[in-house]
């Protein structure tokens, strides 16, 4: 069937309104949270401030407050907007430590890394309160912190490269994340 025909065929069966309009909303009010969302995103140094940079704008767009990142940390504002000034950047020198206080702290230590026993993101459901662990952009993590983590998720690549960019990545584990809490 050629794709006119099934657009036609579509709008047949679903009955489309010609008069359905849709309105493009600027800067449109966010949806309420009934509570603090209780996840931590904590990075790994990173060579590049433009991926953490968007990691803090899409922790900003998912209600997340605070971020832990290792190393010379330092973010583009132009590229976090408005996630600079609502998400809380905790800089450390390095990552084991931060593992370990989350750990006492009563977090589930989540990698997001492609490991030998990493389960799909389709099929993970993460805990309220957990920490998720995001890799160097060329390295990931070490085995030293993957010694730290109680799970590793990972995200399906059906494609070249063989994973996402880090802040892509990221960006997928936050959205599911908040699409299994979805009022905090």
């Amino acid at each position: 069937m050629m794709i006119g025909a099934r657009i036609q065929y579509w709008r047949a069966a679903n009955v489309v309104s010609s008069s359905l309009m849709f309105e493009h909303v600027r800067h449109k009010p966010t949806d309420p949270l009934d509570g603090a969302r209780e996840i931590v995103v904590v990075c790994s140094p990173f060579r590049s401030r433009v991926n953490l940079s968007s990691i803090v704008r899409t922790a900003g767009c998912c209600g997340i407050k605070r971020i832990v990142a290792c190393g010379n940390a330092t973010i583009d504002r132009s590229v976090a907007r408005d996630g600079a000034d609502h998400v809380k950047i905790e800089k450390r020198r390095t990552l084991i430590p931060v593992l370990r206080t989350l750990r006492e702290d009563g977090y589930t230590v989540v990698g997001l890394e492609q490991t030998t026993n990493s389960t799909s993101l389709h099929g993970f459901a993460f805990p309220r309160r957990v920490a998720l662990v995001v890799g160097n952009e060329r390295t990931g993590l070490s085995d030293n912190e993957l010694a730290l983590v109680d799970a590793c998720v990972e995200i399906p690549v059906w494609g070249l490269p063989y994973s996402y960019n880090v802040a892509t990545a990221t960006a997928m584990a936050l959205y599911e994340y908040c699409k299994q809490y979805p009022v905090g």
